[in-house]
């Protein structure tokens, strides 16, 4: 809606066609453009199609977000089911990956786009009984990175961009669900105390698809970072390898 609002035709990807259709349905009631694609991000043949018929109806994709992930299993490691475990990683990591895929030969060839990866505080700080979506979200963070700096020569940006605490069907599941009472019991305060509304997200990824932070290509970027001054601190930022993944010793 906030992209649209801003004059976006909105292509929109998820699994459940009702829900699609009611975003849809308001963004058109609102004025915008939009269309739904129903379909599994994980599943490459379905991206490439979504990402062809988004190029005839709409036009080029000029700015991709990729924020399709799931949050279970949780408990210790040895206790999940490794299917489960690796059903996480591909939805969450292998679907990000090939909606770049599908839209980085168009981009690069244009000279122009930007994509925004949705990430998380748990890819970076190592916590108990999330093991999957932890491992999925650090991989997130390091791809950004990576396909910043390969796709950056050819006019593209690319932003891991950590939205902070909302109120979504994957926060319900950590607060009201048994298995997030067990194993992450702590989600609920957390909930309370660092709750982000969804329109400050929304406003940051609009920043980001505008390019007023493409100098920040690259970095982990969160809601409650001062943009502002992240840009203007963008030389030195790129000079002393800051909001990047580093090994320090």
């Amino acid at each position: 809606m906030r992209l649209a609002g801003a004059g976006a035709a909105v292509a929109m990807a998820a699994r459940t066609a009702d829900e699609l259709a009611t975003t849809a349905d308001a963004v058109t009631a609102a004025g915008g453009r939009s269309l739904p694609f129903a379909i599994d991000v994980s599943d490459g043949d379905a991206v490439r199609k979504m990402v062809t018929d988004v190029g005839r109806r709409l036009g080029p994709v000029d700015v991709l977000v990729a924020n399709a992930a799931v949050v279970s299993p949780l408990g210790p490691a040895w206790e999940t089911d490794p299917g489960e475990w690796w059903r996480t990683l591909e939805i969450n990591l292998r679907g990000v990956f090939l909606c770049a895929h599908a839209v980085l030969p168009a981009m690069t060839t244009r000279t122009r786009g930007r994509i925004v990866n949705v990430v998380s505080q748990a890819g970076i700080y190592a916590g108990p009984f999330g093991s999957a979506y932890s491992t999925s979200k650090a991989a997130v963070i390091r791809l950004s990175e990576v396909l910043a700096l390969e796709a950056g020569p050819h006019g593209v940006s690319v932003f891991a961009m950590e939205p902070g605490w909302m109120t979504t069907a994957m926060t319900d599941y950590l607060v009201n669900s048994d298995a997030g009472q067990r194993w992450i019991p702590r989600a609920a305060e957390y909930g309370r105390r660092a709750h982000v509304p969804i329109q400050r997200s929304a406003d940051l990824v609009l920043e980001l698809a505008s390019g007023r932070a493409d100098a920040l290509s690259g970095r982990y970027l969160t809601v409650f970072d001062d943009l502002d001054a992240l840009v203007s601190r963008a030389e030195q930022i790129r000079e002393d390898d800051l909001h990047v993944m580093r090994l320090r010793t």
